[in-house]
Parts: structure tokens; sequence; C-alpha cells
């Protein structure tokens, strides 16, 4: 019995292996058929020459080049925003917080995660029409709107993973520096962090995408159509989520459809490039973690 369980179990996760896979590589190799054939240079800059694009002489009217650049804005600033916060905030749960700030504290971050990102756009709209009304008149969505708030919608994806890869490693781990007569500072720093970065990193790259393809939060706090490359942490945007978006919704032409593809293509390029920069980064921790000795203090 036990053993036509496991025999069913197994050939179960080996369906649902086959089933994901299968899924995934027909998506994207729908997008890449469709998406392929709008990629030239036109669907970046449009009419304009791309080097005076580039050099910010001509705006790249009718390209995707400014939801782009928008769209890697948006996501170094939210990513500056909420990794350092949510990186120390996991290490405060996991290593210094008492049982009962400890409780208070999941709570508040396990309701922060189950915020709808609608509702955390509406927040930072709501926040915007607060300072118009009472300290600051001039107050106006932005990028930097955007971006905060993008910043606490990922924000439980790099608390919930540091603290998880922390709680999760060897109790031997916690205390070989300290038995070296490393402070608990340098043991955090020298053992604890390099041996949970590759948790902490799959928070960072949970974080990173999510900032990158989110369309409901920038939508009521600073993006809009046909903007460029903003200029500044206050100038308006647009970016590929809600470029694409606009365009399924709104085309009106074969080509404009066809962009919406390429678009589309571009975002997950720009993703997977966001990935693979991360992991090169836990890759490289890692190997250095690995042959660095372990020299007393």
């Amino acid at each position: 019995m036990h053993r036509c369980l496991s025999f069913g179990f197994t050939w179960f996760g080996w369906l649902a292996a086959l089933v994901t896979m299968g899924a995934v590589g027909i998506f994207v190799g729908f997008l890449g058929i469709k998406g392929l054939a709008a990629l030239n240079l036109r669907l970046f800059f449009g009419e304009a020459s791309p080097w005076q694009v580039l050099l910010g002489t001509q705006p790249a009217v009718g390209g995707l080049w400014p939801a782009c650049l928008g769209t890697l804005y948006l996501v170094l600033l939210s990513s500056l925003l909420a990794i350092p916060l949510g990186i120390a905030s996991g290490i405060y749960l996991a290593r210094y917080a008492s049982p009962g700030p400890k409780r208070l504290f999941g709570f508040a971050v396990d309701l922060l995660a189950g915020i709808p990102s609608i509702l955390m756009g509406l927040f930072g709209f709501a926040l915007i029409l607060l300072l118009r009304k009472t300290i600051l008149p001039q107050a106006n969505t932005g990028l930097l709107l955007s971006a905060g708030c993008l910043a606490l919608l990922v924000l439980p994806y790099l608390i919930l993973t540091t603290q998880t890869a922390l709680e999760g490693l060897s109790p031997t781990l916690h205390v070989a520096g300290l038995s070296l007569g490393f402070t608990p500072w340098q043991n955090l720093v020298h053992i604890l962090l390099p041996a949970a970065s590759r948790g902490i990193l799959s928070g960072v790259i949970l974080a990173v995408g999510r900032a990158a393809e989110d369309t409901a939060v920038i939508l009521l706090t600073g993006v809009v159509a046909n903007a460029g490359a903003p200029q500044s942490l206050t100038d308006k945007f647009t970016a590929l989520p809600f470029h694409i978006y606009y365009l399924a919704a709104e085309h009106r032409t074969a080509d404009e459809l066809a962009q919406a593809f390429g678009a589309a293509l571009m975002l997950l390029l720009l993703t997977a490039s966001l990935y693979a920069l991360a992991y090169g980064l836990h890759a490289g921790i890692a190997k250095k973690w690995e042959h660095t000795p372990i020299i007393r203090p």
C-alpha cells in the first residue's frame, strides 16, 4: 500500500513538473514568436534617430525607450528603498526581537504581504491628496511616489526570506564565530549572512521581479501614457508594464498590437537580466565566502 502511494506521488510530482514546464514553454514560445517580429530600432526609438535619442537631444516619440528607462529607474529606486530596510528588518526578527515584539512585527509583515497592489497605489494617491491639502500644496504623483509604494509592496518578500534564511541555519553556525572569539556583530556579518545569502538573494529576486512587473501601483501614483524619460524623481514617467496594458487595451492597428507584444518580450528580457544579475552576485559572494579562511579577530 505504502509502495503504491509512493509510486503515485512520484508520478504526480513528475506530471506537475512537466505541466509547469510545458506551460512556461508555451508562454515563452508564443511571446517570442509574436514579440520577435516586432523587435527593431523603430520599436525602441520610433521615427527618431537612435543616436540623438541616446544623447538626449531628441525624444523617442512612439518608441519603447522612455518606457525601458522608466522601468529601470523604477526598479532601481524601489530596490534601493526596500532592500536595506527589508534585510535589516529580517535580521532583527531572526536574531534580536524578543517573543512579544516578534509576534507583533510578524503580524504586521503578514498583513502588509496581504495588501493588494491596487490598494497600495490608492494609499499613495491618498497620501498625495493629504499632502496637497496640508503641508505641501505642490505635492504630486511621480517616480519617487511610485517607487516608494512599490518598496512597501515588496518589503514582506525581503523580510520573510531573510528571517527564514537566518532561522533555517544550523545551530552550530550561530555559535561557530562566537566560539572563536567573534563579537555577535562579527558572527552575523562573517558567518551567518554569507551562509544565508542564497535565501536572502531569493527574496531580492522576488522583490525585483514584482517591482518590474506591477501595474496597479504605478497606475495611480505617477505613470502616464507617452511620457518621456523622467528627468527628476518627481517627474511623471512611463513603464513597460503600463505600456503593455495601455496598448493591449487601446490599440487601433495591428502595428500597435505588435508593439505591445514587443514590449512584453522586452519586459521579460529585462526581468530575466535582473534575475541573472542577482544570481551572478550570489554566485560571486558564495565563491568568495567558500575560499575565505576564518581569521580570529
